[in-house]
């Protein structure tokens, strides 16, 4: 809501980023973020539509080979040309958006020639007669080449069992093609632990900030005498919520030790998370 938030006057790239950084982080990631990311191209607000076209163009130079290939299912591209179809919202899209959700197509048939799904989606539309000519794009408009997907699968930067799976599916014995099939699902297992990992410190962290915010907020109201009563038990709510955080940023801690990067965002996170707790006992606990 923020990364599309129409009544600001500039895109807010910090959030597009946190956006970018959870679609990556996430399992299902792409496949959740597509199906908000049509939602909000489809709005009746010309600026919601514009801004989430942005953060499609974001997610598609920054979320890698998963991000493409669900954008490149016609699940996706369907909810892209109901915005263009007189049948469906094209009647009332205006024609700002309409214009932009066509450069967005057509430069996809450009950088992701592979993707038969685009190309036939995109000349559907041409023979509909809903696109008349192809756009001309100035250079900026069009997305850069997909960056390279990340090494993080075990058998990339595992030599050693890229090898033995290699050697095992080649064989032709039924107990070696079984013990690849079980090093493959070893293999799925732990990527799977480690996307949980990070869905798991990215939620976290992403709630120790929300909550801190929050009880600053009310904090400032009670220190002024200016609090409802309901404001005072969401704060005491708060409280108690921030609590429980603490041992659960501990056990990312533990998780994290050999990550630096993460490791140094969930001590930022207990760091503040430390300050919101002391002021609330000064302020409001001590009396």
């Amino acid at each position: 809501d923020e990364a599309t938030d129409p009544s600001i006057s500039e895109e807010n790239w910090e959030c597009i980023q946190q956006f970018c950084d959870q679609v990556n982080a996430d399992t299902e990631g792409p496949l959740f973020a597509l199906r908000l990311l049509a939602h909000k191209i489809q709005s009746p607000q010309e600026g919601e539509a514009l801004r989430a076209l942005t953060v499609l163009e974001t997610c598609v130079n920054n979320c890698g080979d998963r991000f493409h290939s669900e954008m490149a299912k016609f699940r996706f591209l369907n909810e892209l040309i109901k915005v263009l179809s007189p049948k469906y919202y094209g009647i009332w899209s205006s024609e700002k958006v309409k214009s932009r959700v066509t450069e967005v197509i057509f430069s996809w048939t450009v950088w992701f020639p592979q993707e038969v799904k685009i190309q036939e989606a995109y000349q559907m539309l041409k023979k509909q007669g809903i696109v008349k000519e192809d756009p001309k794009l100035p250079e900026d408009k069009i997305l850069p080449p997909p960056s390279p997907r990340p090494q993080n699968s075990i058998f990339d930067t595992d030599e050693e069992k890229s090898k033995l799976l290699a050697r095992l599916l080649k064989s032709s014995h039924p107990e070696d093609l079984q013990a690849a099939n079980c090093l493959i699902q070893s293999v799925i297992k732990e990527e799977q632990e480690k996307s949980a990992q990070v869905s798991r410190r990215v939620n976290t962290i992403s709630e120790v900030s929300e909550n801190v915010k929050r009880m600053d907020e009310l904090l400032e109201s009670y220190r002024r005498q200016e609090i409802s009563t309901a404001d005072q038990e969401t704060l005491q709510a708060l409280f108690q919520r921030c609590e429980k955080l603490r041992p659960l940023l501990f056990r990312l801690a533990s998780e994290a030790v050999a990550d630096e990067e993460a490791l140094a965002e969930i001590l930022q996170a207990n760091d503040k998370l430390s300050r919101a707790l002391g002021q609330y006992r000064q302020v409001v606990a001590s009396q």
